[in-house]
């Protein structure tokens, strides 16, 4: 039977752990840094098995220090899930002290840094970059102000889409080329698979705060943005600069989280809210043959290469993958997000020079190239994406490329983030059956006219 902690215990553990964050971050930074030493600092993942992006800053910093001798990289890794990565990253850029030189932001989160004040425009380093002329036009947008200055330079964008086990679909009877053309294909799909092999997940999106922009981003935007006619952000009204309050759209969305949950046709409820669920899916549901539509991104692949923790070289032979079709197959047919994650400078930072010569070395062609393969993002650079060892690296790589054509970027205002927490309260009602589908849209409303200092518009 487990034990109850104390009502001391969680204090003491509370307080250990500002300790050990205190100390992490004053030893990121600090009035004495070292003049040479370039300190960058990144998201390491949780899962142990998972070295991508340790390996190529590893391979990066040699490259780096023997271009130019004399200097160092120092690199910082942050090992913590996506929501309190950004909450320590920006305990980080609040002080000299502890700011390093350069950081890995999220695209999503990254205007609200700006405005706060946390990071430095770069278009006095980014006009004298050739290099710079090569990156594709949108991208450049990831990371560009409300004041029309660029604030960091993209590693890569994403795509999304549906990955499905083509051994469970034969079990279930269903085609091995699928190519849903509405969310009821998708759902009956589901069904099928439940009926036919009850043994396994039908169906994954996913849902509530724990997954965080996981679940707004893979699961919530992915229904909504495929609700209208594609000419229309469903979320914020460029012409008013006011967010949209839920409606129809906003609803369905909804309600379609909470058939896949009442259904059963989704993973328990426990599962699916457990903070590690991407990492299940990734590293177990999906390689066991447990799980049968997942609904994800274009990365799923750098968790499977040979040399990973999950290596599972016959992902590309028992995995197909299908466009998330738009609601009722209205044009253009087919949805999918992109979002990514740029190098940024601190304003704080000690040594902002070096910092952005560290950036063209991480962004040469040759290293933008290795990055985008291992692990298994979207070029943002014309002369990568057309370049055939690219483009021929891994199966699915063209397929998710071509999604771009009907991508859509989030509204990476500085609200956004408290939007995204909403939207996930909303889905988190719904998947527990704790709101009805119209209680979980109305509370939504109140916390974004809460979020946005009520900025809000109907629709």
């Amino acid at each position: 039977m487990p034990v109850r902690p104390t009502a001391a215990r969680p204090r003491l553990t509370a307080l250990l752990a500002l300790a050990v964050a205190a100390g992490a971050l004053t030893a990121c930074g600090g009035s004495g840094s070292d003049p040479d030493t370039v300190k960058v600092s990144f998201k390491q993942s949780t899962d142990n098995s998972v070295h991508v992006m340790d390996a190529y800053l590893a391979d990066v910093k040699r490259q780096f220090e023997k271009k130019y001798p004399g200097k160092k990289v120092d690199l910082v890794p942050i090992k913590a899930p996506d929501s309190e990565y950004y909450t320590k990253l920006q305990q980080m850029l609040r002080s000299p002290k502890t700011a390093p030189d350069l950081v890995y932001e999220d695209t999503f989160l990254i205007n609200s840094d700006i405005t706060s004040g946390y990071l430095k425009p770069l278009d006095g380093y980014l006009a004298k970059w050739p290099d710079w002329r090569k990156f594709i036009p949108t991208a450049k947008t990831a990371a560009r102000a409300e004041d029309g200055r660029t604030y960091g330079v993209p590693d890569g964008t994403d795509t999304r889409g549906l990955w499905y086990d083509k051994a469970l679909f034969a079990k279930a009877g269903l085609p091995a080329e699928w190519h849903p053309k509405t969310w009821e294909d998708v759902l009956d799909a589901a069904r099928t698979v439940k009926e036919k092999a009850p043994d396994v997940t039908p169906l994954n999106i996913y849902t509530g705060k724990p997954a965080g922009e996981a679940a707004t981003m893979q699961s919530f935007e992915m229904l909504l943005y495929g609700t209208g006619d594609g000419r229309a952000d469903p979320l914020y009204d460029t012409a008013s600069k006011k967010w949209i309050a839920g409606g129809q759209g906003f609803k369905d969305a909804l309600t379609f989280v909470e058939t896949v949950y009442r259904e059963k046709l989704g993973p328990d409820v426990a599962t699916a809210l457990d903070p590690n669920i991407q990492t299940i899916v990734r590293g177990d549901l999906l390689p066991k043959g447990k799980l049968a539509i997942d609904l994800d991104g274009s990365w799923l692949p750098q968790d499977w290469q040979a040399g990973a923790g999950h290596a599972w070289p016959q992902w590309s032979t028992r995995l197909g993958l299908a466009a998330m079709p738009t609601q009722r197959g209205q044009a253009p047919g087919r949805v999918s997000m992109s979002g990514g994650w740029t190098w940024a400078i601190p304003a704080k930072a000690h040594n902002p020079d070096l910092a952005f010569d560290f950036i063209t070395t991480l962004q040469s062609r040759a290293n933008a190239r290795k990055w985008y393969i291992a692990n298994s993002g979207i070029a943002v650079r014309e002369d990568v994406a057309a370049d055939p060892a690219y483009v021929k690296a891994q199966p699915g790589i063209a397929f998710f490329t071509d999604l771009v054509a009907s991508t859509h970027y989030r509204p990476a205002y500085p609200a956004y983030p408290r939007v995204s927490t909403a939207i996930q309260e909303a889905m988190e009602g719904v998947t527990t059956g704790d709101l009805s589908v119209a209680k979980a849209a109305s509370g939504y409303d109140d916390a974004l006219k809460d979020a946005t200092g009520n900025q809000v518009v109907r629709r």
